[in-house]
């Protein structure tokens, strides 16, 4: 073991201890910032970000869930808005995906394997269609399933084939939960990883120190990934996995393509508010990234 441990050391890849606390930190400065997920449309939007500011609590970056495909043209462009008179990242995820093609094998318990990823030349052809008109349409910030597409759009990025500035985040769905998976996915131009939802905190370190990106934590989940709450833990997420976005408010819903209503993107802003009470009481040294930072992909 102890040779293959300093093979993975010669790689950037160390092993962690109890001890570990993240030195990282978003370009502003900041350890946190706190994302609201599962919201599909403008008005749940615009009812989110209303409570949020009664609350006085900023959030940083809102995400669609179901894909770019589902929404119009003036859905798109109303919650472009909201996001640029907020001053919140808008990440809108890619419609094309396993669970809405023809596979039947991706619906059995053998192929959900499969998750969302891409099948096929035409899927990916599809999915990059998708993420041009959301970029078209002033969207700076996409939520990804697959890999490959990953690859295929860090290229077109690179190339000034879509905007330079458009970041890229990887779901949960996609299944990484190690430090080597963290690593190789930053060096395709990565910005933000969403490990699998269930790590102990020492998974969650040895991924912070393999990469720079920063990672999304959901500090609580729909009842379709275990409905279990992270609240507590979210201390801890901030000292290991700075620069983290606390993904916050998932237990509000049933699954994560959820139709969030007006009332229950409230209700996730009450969610916001009880993890923003664990940070005040046991961390109140902890930096959030300020309201408004430059340093967000909020839509142009």
């Amino acid at each position: 073991m102890e040779n293959t441990k300093k093979f993975l050391k010669k790689i950037g890849i160390e092993e962690v201890f109890d001890d570990y606390i993240s030195k990282k930190r978003f370009d502003d400065g900041g350890q946190y910032r706190f994302e609201v997920p599962g919201i599909q449309s403008p008005k749940t939007m615009k009812a989110l970000l209303d409570e949020s500011v009664k609350n006085d609590i900023f959030i940083h970056r809102v995400t669609q869930t179901k894909g770019i495909m589902m929404l119009t043209d003036d859905e798109i462009t109303e919650m472009v808005n909201l996001a640029k008179d907020y001053g919140c990242e808008l990440f809108l995820s890619v419609g094309p995906r396993a669970t809405y093609d023809t596979s039947a094998t991706v619906h059995t318990k053998e192929g959900s394997r499969i998750g969302y990823r891409l099948r096929g030349y035409d899927n990916l052809v599809y999915a990059v269609e998708d993420v041009k008109r959301a970029c078209r349409l002033g969207v700076r910030g996409i939520l990804l399933y697959d890999e490959g597409l990953l690859f295929v759009l860090n290229k077109m990025r690179s190339e000034s084939e879509i905007p330079q500035n458009v970041h890229f985040k990887l779901s949960a769905h996609a299944g990484h939960s190690n430090p080597a998976s963290a690593k190789l996915l930053e060096k395709q131009g990565l910005n933000s990883l969403n490990p699998v939802r269930d790590l102990q905190i020492p998974m969650i370190a040895s991924i912070r120190d393999a990469c720079d990106m920063a990672l999304d934590l959901h500090t609580e989940n729909p009842k379709s990934t275990g409905g279990f709450i992270r609240h507590y833990e979210v201390p801890k997420f901030i000292e290991v996995a700075s620069p983290v976005y606390l993904k916050t408010g998932g237990s509000v819903a049933a699954n994560h393509n959820w139709d969030t209503t007006e009332a229950e993107a409230i209700a996730r802003i009450k969610q916001v508010k009880l993890v923003k009470r664990m940070i005040d009481e046991y961390c109140p040294e902890a930096i959030p990234s300020p309201d408004k930072s430059g340093d967000l992909a909020v839509p142009e």
